[in-house]
């Protein structure tokens, strides 16, 4: 009773009001001090990787790096007939000359017409960094909006990166809005189910909601060390409402356990130190878990993972804070409500001459669950033997799995920018995607360079896999050479993929692979995209390795077993390879398209994996420090293990439950998103979640628990002594 969740519940009990607006003060000062100083997201320079990152940032060198630009579109109107190339021409002066008046153009190309002359385009380069487009394409889409008005004969669009990812942006708003009217009302109805109390449901809900406003603010900060990209509010709502109400709901289910329990003989205060002792102590492992876990993430080194890390981390460690600190006030406070309304209960009824109903504590688990552990008892082998096997065959599709980028080309139609895309890439397939050489070398090279590229360009003129249009770019220290080759198939396509790696491993070192001296790296659409997955592919075992680690080492820490950190480790990997199974069966097919509202892509986004072992190991040592620590606190009370096992699984039955409820819902909103590659995220994390807390807590942990027996603590002796002086006969002694 002397742990620090002990000593901090009873600071909180002690004192309410001091810890309630202390902790609205932290929230409001986390939030408020976020604000002021503002976040620092990710740039340009962060996002490269591979070999075509080497690449961007030798041609970045010369300044020849990527910029944003920006395509506006000239078609006929649809059931109009042939476009009017007058009228057309007419336009794309008009636009060429407005885009060049916008302090945000760079440059405009002269009109290009389409080679069946069904289409002319108009394309702008924007100023700034390429990620900085979206932020500035506003005055270029109202000038398209003022052409499109002056000619309504004619069909005036604009795409390009910054708008799409502007539309990307405010689709992925739209749909996060609309988890959280899905997501909120959901849990509070599944919190008023287990507790029959607005105000005890509500608690876990508002613990969690100030937690992430906490977590947001502060995370703005850790943006300046570790720079946002653009996911980590996403997040932290993702992540905190998940954890928020778990930690909350454990603490709250065990101090409701005690009161029952002690029947009025305790005080408020004493019943929330009880339930610290017990459940404050592994909502504090839970949260250790779940944040180291988290941050093997940087591992990967890419700041995308960062991001997803530091807003795991920031509101995970928030969440705990929550609930060490301002959840044992407010415990405090409603216990005391509560046992001023037994009071007048007892008066009411001393009046009638009667007694009160007496409030027996709920104990063990609920039929369903009784009668699933029963049978698990009676034969834990077969039910091992089945339920693995069962987790295995979920698991098979796993070996046909197919990472790839979540390119462009995979984003919602819904998104205007991108149907005016797919208009553009049909009149101008040279559009679709591209390569670029690029060279460093001494500037008395220059010639050599260049004459190499043209080779170069030259070699592929007839390639099939290629449009025959090329563009060469020197920088004016002559020192940075840049050749960019169209390719008229969208990144994904086996010609670009063949195409590219021809490129690198033929056509480069045969012509400026030779020139000595020079340094030589290939960019462009296809590299980036085939660049991404691998790296993640190189640093998946890296993590995984960590992640087991991490596992054991928690689990031995927090148990004192080899063997129950060896099952801990065992369980989450049978758990994220069956998820990861299901995943592969349901996207990288056709069959679930209508059902979950997607176009398969044939493959599984190449961040997905890694995040879904992450943040499910950590959240399942949420469970398994849980259910675990019942366990052993029945058998260091002396308890048999076999029967510990029965009672501690059964007993938290019910939290875990109702904790896999809440997550799989906010999980599952995710998965009702459009962008395909935060779709497979929530589905995956549902999924996992499903798996993980009634098939692996419910079967395959007991079963296995139950047949290792006395096993299971070794080597610890902490149970045998305890059982030892449970059952050790007492002398008595006379007391004078």
């Amino acid at each position: 009773m002397k742990n620090l969740p002990v000593r901090m519940a009873r600071w909180s009990a002690g004192h309410p009001w001091r810890a309630i607006v202390s902790w609205l003060l932290f929230v409001v000062l986390c939030l408020g001090v976020g604000i002021t100083v503002g976040g620092n997201p990710a740039t340009t320079e962060n996002f490269r990787i591979g070999e075509a990152g080497r690449a961007e940032a030798l041609a970045a060198e010369g300044g020849l790096q990527q910029r944003p630009v920006e395509r506006v579109l000239i078609t006929a109107r649809p059931g109009s007939g042939r476009l009017d190339l007058t009228a057309a021409d007419a336009a794309a002066k008009d636009v060429a000359d407005r885009m060049r008046g916008l302090d945000e153009v760079r440059s405009v190309a002269d009109p290009v017409h389409a080679a069946n002359g069904t289409a002319v385009r108009v394309d702008v380069t924007m100023n700034g960094p390429e990620l900085d487009g979206k932020k500035h394409v506003d005055p270029l889409l109202a000038q398209t909006a003022a052409v499109r008005k002056a000619n309504p004969d004619l069909r005036v669009e604009e795409t390009g990166s910054p708008s799409i990812s502007k539309g990307v942006d405010k689709l992925r708003g739209d749909d996060l809005s609309r988890t959280e009217v899905i997501a909120l009302p959901v849990t509070l109805i599944t919190l008023l189910l287990v507790f029959s109390s607005l105000v005890m449901a509500l608690v876990p809900l508002l613990l969690a909601l100030s937690s992430i406003a906490a977590a947001v603010g502060l995370s703005m900060l850790a943006s300046h060390a570790f720079p946002d990209a653009g996911v980590g509010t996403n997040v932290i709502l993702l992540i905190g409402l998940a954890v928020g109400v778990d930690y909350t709901l454990f603490y709250l289910k065990r101090e409701r356990e005690e009161r029952a329990r002690a029947g009025g003989r305790l005080s408020s205060r004493a019943v929330v130190e009880l339930a610290a002792a017990t459940s404050g102590r592994a909502v504090v492992l839970s949260g250790l878990a779940v944040a180291i876990s988290s941050a093997t993430l940087f591992l990967a080194d890419d700041v995308i993972f960062s991001s997803i890390a530091t807003g795991a981390i920031v509101v995970t460690l928030v969440a705990v804070l929550s609930s060490l600190t301002v959840l044992p006030a407010l415990l405090a406070k409603l216990g005391e409500r509560a046992e001023r309304r037994a009071v007048r209960r007892e008066a009411r009824a001393a009046k009638r001459g009667g007694t009160p109903w007496p409030r027996k504590p709920k104990t063990g688990g609920g039929r369903l669950t009784t009668a699933v552990l029963s049978l698990v008892g009676k034969r834990p082998a077969a039910a091992l033997s089945v339920t693995v096997i069962a987790m295995l065959a979920l698991a098979a599709p796993v070996l046909g799995l197919k990472l790839t980028d979540m390119g462009r080309e995979t984003h919602s139609r819904s998104i205007v920018a991108m149907q005016v895309y797919d208009r553009l890439n049909a009149s101008f397939p040279e559009l679709k995607s591209m390569h670029q050489v690029v060279v460093r070398a001494d500037a008395d090279r220059s010639s050599e360079v260049t004459a190499a590229l043209r080779e170069l360009a030259a070699d592929v003129k007839d390639d099939a896999r290629l449009s025959g249009t090329s563009q060469l770019l020197t920088s004016p220290d002559k020192r940075i050479t840049m050749l960019q080759l169209q390719v008229p198939y969208y990144v994904s396509t086996d010609q670009a993929q063949s195409s590219l790696k021809d490129i690198r491993k033929t056509y480069v070192p045969e012509t400026v692979g030779k020139v000595a001296g020079a340094e030589t790296a290939v960019t462009g659409d296809v590299a980036r995209y085939t660049d991404y997955p691998t790296h993640q592919e190189q640093k998946l075992p890296l993590i995984v390795g960590a992640l087991l680690l991490v596992t054991f080492a928690m689990t031995v820490w927090a148990f004192r077993s080899l063997v129950l950190g060896l099952v801990g480790v065992l369980l989450n990997l049978l758990s994220a390879a069956a998820s990861l199974g299901v995943l592969v069966l349901v996207f990288q097919d056709t069959w679930a398209e209508g059902l979950l509202d997607f176009d398969s892509t044939g493959s599984i986004g190449s961040r997905v994996p890694l995040f879904l072992f992450v943040i499910l190991f950590g959240l399942s040592m949420d469970y398994q420090v849980f259910v675990i620590s019942r366990v052993r606190e029945a058998a260091l009370n002396g308890v048999p293990t076999r029967k510990a096992v029965i009672d501690g699984i059964g007993s938290s039955a019910g939290v875990v439950t109702s904790a896999a409820v809440v997550m799989v819902t906010v999980f599952a909103s995710f998965a009702a998103l459009h962008l395909i590659e935060m779709k497979q995220i929530g589905f995956s994390l549902a999924v996992a979640v499903l798996l993980d807390a009634f098939v692996i807590r419910m079967l395959i942990l007991p079963a296995l628990m139950l047949l290792l027996g006395e096993a299971n603590w070794w080597p610890s002796h902490g149970i045998r002594e305890a059982r030892d002086t449970a059952h050790a006969p007492r002398t008595l002694e006379k007391v004078s």
